[in-house]
């Protein structure tokens, strides 16, 4: 890829309206959606691309796309992405350091809102494999208590994944997951 892709911003979420740029993109690490196709068979598709900011604002930063907003196509840069995803996202900035990191590690991460966490994580993609874990960002000062962690490993059993509480910290700029396995007594 020689230019960015181009991105429109709309309301919350950039389109990348050229069909052939989408499934390019696309295929780079599953970002996006494509519109009305809610599990796509395959990475070519005829449809515009929709990212939700999280990713679009990864993508921005990584220089795969250039962001605009209409009328006038002026450019949207990264501080003015991050801070209206800011107001879109609870603890944005704790849970885009996960989601970097998470891509980063070479994994694919998607929204994870239907099984009740803030990502859902694949090895290899959507499709392509079940994602083997569900991750729920917190903070270091957020209390977490017994209820909440047998639901999630009911959640998780019940689902087949792994369930992982990571901590972003911001001063020593590391995350730390903990990892749940659960197992029968």
């Amino acid at each position: 890829m020689s230019t960015p892709f181009e991105a429109e911003f709309v309301e919350n979420f950039l389109i990348i309206w050229d069909p052939k740029n989408g499934s390019e993109l696309f295929k780079l690490g599953f970002y996006g959606k494509p519109l009305g196709i809610p599990k796509p068979k395959g990475p070519e598709f005829d449809v515009p691309l929709i990212l939700d900011l999280m990713e679009g604002l990864y993508l921005l930063e990584k220089r795969l796309i250039k962001v605009f907003e209409a009328p006038g196509r002026s450019i949207v840069d990264f501080e003015v992405l991050r801070d209206r995803a800011r107001r879109l996202y609870e603890d944005f900035d704790l849970k885009y350091l996960v989601y970097r990191d998470l891509r980063e590690k070479g994994l694919v991460v998607t929204p994870g809102v239907k099984y009740g966490c803030d990502f859902a994580v694949y090895k290899r993609g959507p499709g392509i494999d079940h994602a083997p874990y569900m991750v729920s960002v917190k903070s270091r000062k957020d209390e977490i208590s017994a209820t909440d962690i047998v639901r999630a490993g009911r959640l998780a059993t019940t689902v087949r994944k792994r369930f992982i509480i990571a901590v972003p910290d911001f001063e020593g700029n590391r995350i730390e997951y903990l990892i749940f396995r659960w197992f029968k007594a």
